[in-house]
């Protein structure tokens, strides 16, 4: 079986493994969040990876570097959402704090790292 580039990303794997975590908690959610924040929070988080994904195959620096930023934007999308959650109770501030904020910002720097190494001018 042919494996892809982006599949071979650390930052990819990272943000898929994070989207199945985000999925686990959010089961948790109440029931009449189905439609709200829970689909708006599964959503932000497989944003992250799918961008990473479409970033890795578009053919030119600039378009890479636009679906890595599309995917750091998303990630911060989903902090945000995780700290109106633990507000608002549907999960503890705790593991928000302790499980998902450590993973999103090493998420965020390789992101950061893929994005710059998108930037930079080819050497000949």
């Amino acid at each position: 079986m042919h494996t892809f580039s982006f599949e071979k990303l650390i930052v990819w794997q990272e943000a898929r493994f994070l989207a199945k975590d985000i999925y686990i908690l959010t089961k948790s959610f109440p029931d009449d969040e189905k439609y709200g924040m829970i689909n708006q929070v599964r959503r932000a988080a497989i944003s992250v990876s799918s961008n990473i994904a479409e970033g890795g195959s578009r053919a030119t620096k600039k378009d890479q570097s636009y679906f890595y930023n599309i995917a750091y934007s998303s990630l911060m999308e989903l902090l945000s959402q995780l700290i109106i959650a633990a507000d608002l109770q549907y999960c503890q501030e705790l593991k928000i704090n302790n499980d998902f904020r450590p993973r999103i910002e090493k998420v965020s720097n390789l992101l950061n790292a893929l994005r710059n190494a998108a930037l930079m001018p080819r050497s000949s």
